[in-house]
């Protein structure tokens, strides 16, 4: 309240776009993957089998495949440390179009691993300190916000965190060329190596590409989220 008058914030509507666009991107993602994977992949192969013809196809022989236990069909990730692919059990046993896709688009980041590729690298290594200052990020705005106006280390602990959220950013922007890459470099090996026709190519393409977008929208509302803090800072002086 100021000067007898109620201060509404309307700073939030910044993120309308990255909401809807998010909200968006989670349909699209669910769409395509419901779609697809009620269609099966023309060779008959399974999301675990294709995993493994393309990981031996590119020397990566030794690289173990996992069931995972509960969580959803979309949770599928390849661990650079244990050097593990780790696939759901929907996407595992499946020989549907979205299960193949998703499978071999796992490998590719275990290929990305093993050719070393720059931006994975540069992602992987700054995971430790993006997990570290995302904890502390918004803490600290909001401390530096509440302290700004009355003591001279309020805007220190506000840049500090808005520091520390940069880190954030620099993630989501980072990781759009590696899942792309990975995308395109799956889409490329099921061809070469004959795990998919053409029908099979189109529906593969469309439940990655739907994948990407959520990675767009996770920067897109990152980067909101700090212009609006940027202004709500700005009306505070």
């Amino acid at each position: 309240m100021y000067g007898g008058y109620y201060y509404y914030d309307y700073s939030w509507i910044i993120l309308i776009p990255a909401i809807i666009f998010t909200m968006f991107a989670q349909a699209k993602v669910s769409r395509a993957y419901k779609v697809y994977s009620e269609i099966r992949n023309s060779t008959g192969i399974t999301g675990a089998e294709a995993a493994r013809r393309m990981m031996d196809s590119n020397g990566l022989s030794g690289v173990d495949i996992n069931v995972l236990s509960g969580g959803n069909s979309l949770t599928n990730y390849y661990d650079p440390r244990g050097k593990s692919l780790n696939l759901s059990q929907e996407v595992y046993g499946s020989s549907s179009v979205s299960s193949v896709a998703i499978a071999c688009h796992e490998v590719a980041h275990a290929i990305q691993d093993e050719r070393r590729y720059a931006p994975l690298v540069f992602r992987n290594g700054i995971v430790p300190v993006v997990n570290l200052t995302q904890m502390f990020s918004w803490p600290l705005i909001i401390i530096g916000l509440l302290m700004s106006a009355a003591s001279p280390y309020g805007s220190l602990l506000f840049l500090v965190g808005v520091a520390c959220f940069m880190f954030v950013i620099i993630f989501h922007l980072i990781t759009l060329p590696v899942e792309i890459n990975a995308s395109n470099l799956a889409l490329e090996q099921m061809r070469v190596l004959g795990m998919c026709n053409e029908e099979d190519y189109v529906g593969s393409r469309a439940v990655l590409k739907a994948a990407a977008m959520t990675y767009i929208a996770a920067l897109a509302t990152a980067v909101a989220s700090l212009l609006r803090v940027f202004l709500i800072a700005g009306r505070r002086r």
